[in-house]
């Protein structure tokens, strides 16, 4: 089995990610942030689109849904509990579902907060899960509707995931959430060798995605609100998980 994964720009700092199973001739889009690129990625690279995985209902990760399906006929499988918000949905999912794309089982992870109804779509086969605005790479999504606590165990499913686990996420933020990062572990000697490479990337113009569950488990503070640096810093030396987590991100959100 081979999945082969491309990921491109949409809109100012959308990711659009085509997933494909050479073996089935399938073809995915995560979300449908932006028409025009996902026709011309799909057109250079000589794919069929035939459906879209829907993480959640935000304009930004949706609008293409109708044109795409007119244009090429695709399901949309999104989430049951944002069904009624996202256009053209044709079959919904839940935590613990699981279905095929292609030879590859997709499991289905409830991932709420910074919508009530995000999901996450997780390959095993592939070691590889599709976030969306729950995890960013040292970072994760503003908790829009949900509660910080929900938004902390939503993160917590994330991380259990295997270390070796690729991560696409649905923005381009990791340079401004690195410059948050250093202010809440600067200690941290692998945040700072990895700021500096984010650095050097977007100089270059390159992205910052994929990252893995290893790399953020080591450098992204949100999910590193048991490291004795970090509760000191915040003076929570005894807070419980969630309630450093709500700390960093309400400093996030006024930083």
């Amino acid at each position: 089995m081979v999945l082969k994964i491309e990921q491109f720009t949409c809109r100012s700092d959308n990711f659009g990610v085509l997933i494909h199973d050479t073996e089935a001739n399938v073809t995915a889009s995560i979300d449908a942030p932006e028409f025009q690129p996902i026709v011309d990625k799909l057109a250079e690279l000589g794919w069929d689109l035939t459906e879209i995985l829907v993480t959640h209902h935000h304009e930004d990760h949706v609008e293409a849904n109708l044109t795409l399906k007119t244009a090429y006929g695709c399901s949309i499988t999104a989430p049951a509990g944002e069904a009624s918000k996202i256009p053209g949905v044709d079959r919904t999912v839940k935590q613990g579902d699981t279905f095929l794309f292609g030879s590859f089982e997709v499991q289905v992870i409830e991932t709420p907060g910074h919508t009530l109804g995000h999901i996450a779509y997780y390959l095993p086969a592939a070691r590889v899960a599709f976030v969306a605005d729950t995890l960013f790479a040292l970072g994760c999504g503003r908790v829009f509707e949900g509660t910080p606590e929900m938004m902390w165990e939503s993160l917590s499913k994330l991380a259990a995931l295997p270390d070796d686990t690729t991560i696409y996420c649905g923005h381009e933020y990791t340079q401004a959430n690195a410059k948050f990062a250093l202010t809440i572990e600067p200690e941290n000697a692998e945040l700072v060798a990895r700021a500096a490479e984010i650095d050097r990337l977007r100089g270059e113009g390159r992205p910052t995605l994929p990252t893995t569950i290893a790399i953020e488990k080591a450098t992204n503070p949100f999910l590193r609100v048991d490291a004795p640096a970090i509760r000191k810093r915040l003076g929570l030396e005894d807070a419980s998980q969630a309630a450093v987590f709500a700390e960093i991100r309400k400093r996030k959100d006024n930083f």
